[in-house]
């Protein structure tokens, strides 16, 4: 199995980056040798990949910085790079290769705090592997300073550093940072493919597997999670049910509650699994014996842990919200399609008795209408608005429409 077997759908971009590879193998014998490089080559030194959610943007970029590492002994022999069992790719594709550096927002921001070191990295030469890769999962996370500090690292990089970063969209990174990227855009895999993958890869019953394709409009992670998870599909059903809630100001006001409530035991749950582990792990690592009291002048160090850990929870729950929001605004695109007379591309056709009673009973206006209160919501969660005034905003607008 290849690297590349993962991703769903993108088989123009698996074939760009291969060939691209294997150009780097060329960058890395004339290196070596002493020679000059090949004057015409599909590799560069920095490359920003975006796409629609669920295009799996982080997974495309992963596979590549596999493939710049790998070290099948097939290579020699003319083999594609990318095996995908060697100890170069695995270790890549796992997170533990020590040239493959990941770099993702643990808040809402990635501060420069969090790329200092990165950046420092950036400027060695490989320890073991062939090249030393940066992969900055969510750029357009990066705030100013931290923006600030790539782009000096983009601009003159090592001879042996890739930086990959992933984004969105094109906008979502500074004009000075992309333009110095090559830019690799993903597309939405279709339904049929992602239904395919969940036969296939997840040994998923193929009337579920189509479902979920289906309701998750071909978005990966999510469609995974949604065949394989019953609490996922429990939280979607009771984000589906909300529109039937909001005839009164007081079932508004609770169903908001709700959704945050819920968001609010996913950062929770999140929490108890990760945050424990990383305390005594820090703990060990500073001196402190089991159960005893920390070394002195390591207060410090724990206060930044904790901050840490708190901007994740933050995260966590507002990724919670995103996702219902999500669902909320797939339900009403459905509802506009029935009401323009059109059945042939609904997501949520296990609610299709509630599709249509919202259609008949509403106007298309008042529909798009609601589908951007959804989107004002998740604006103001992203300017930092407490979550439950957003969502109580939010369900004041459904209700009016």
């Amino acid at each position: 199995m290849s690297v590349w077997d993962d991703l769903v759908g993108q088989e123009k971009v698996s074939e760009q980056l291969g060939a691209a590879a294997r150009d780097a193998d060329a960058l890395v014998t004339a290196a070596a040798a002493d020679t000059p490089p090949p004057e015409a080559s599909r590799m560069t030194h920095a490359w920003l990949f975006t796409g629609p959610p669920g295009a799996g943007i982080t997974q495309t970029a992963r596979a590549f910085a596999a493939a710049l590492q790998c070290v099948s002994p097939d290579r020699a022999l003319g083999g594609a790079p990318g095996c995908g069992f060697c100890d170069g790719c695995h270790t890549t594709l796992v997170g533990t290769h020590a040239d493959v550096t990941t770099v993702a927002a643990v808040g809402t921001q990635i501060l420069a705090d969090d790329m200092r070191d990165t950046v420092r990295k950036s400027f060695t030469s490989p320890a073991t592997g062939r090249w030393q890769v940066i992969l900055v999962e969510d750029a357009e996370r990066l705030n100013e300073k931290s923006a600030n500090a790539v782009l000096k690292a983009v601009e003159e990089p090592a001879p042996r550093t890739v930086w990959l970063l992933c984004a969105p969209s094109i906008e979502d990174v500074l004009p000075t940072i992309r333009s110095r990227c090559r830019h690799v855009n993903l597309r939405t895999p279709s339904v049929d493919a992602v239904a395919d993958m969940l036969v296939r890869r997840e040994g998923v019953e193929p009337g579920v597997a189509a479902a979920a394709a289906r309701a998750t409009q071909g978005h990966v992670d999510r469609a995974r999670r949604l065949a394989t998870d019953p609490a996922a599909r429990e939280r979607r059903a009771t984000v589906l049910k909300l529109p039937l809630r909001l005839d009164e100001i007081g079932g508004c006001l609770k169903a908001a509650q709700e959704l945050v409530d819920a968001a609010a035991d996913d950062a929770k749950s999140l929490a108890e699994e990760v945050d424990a582990k990383e305390t005594e792990e820090l703990k060990a690592a500073l001196g402190a014996a089991q159960g005893g009291r920390l070394p002195r002048g390591t207060a410090g160090v724990m206060k930044d842990l904790e901050d840490r850990q708190k901007r994740r929870r933050t995260r966590t729950q507002r990724d919670s919200l995103d996702l219902a929001l999500t669902d909320l605004t797939g339900f009403y695109r459905d509802v506009l399609a029935l009401q323009f007379g059109s059945r042939a591309a609904i997501a949520n056709a296990d609610v299709e008795d509630t599709l249509e009673r919202i259609a008949r009973d509403s106007s298309p206006e008042s529909t798009l209408r609601r589908i951007e209160a959804i989107a004002a919501c998740h604006d103001a969660l992203n300017r930092n608005v407490a979550p439950l005034l957003a969502v109580e905003a939010m369900t004041m607008a459904l209700r009016a429409g």
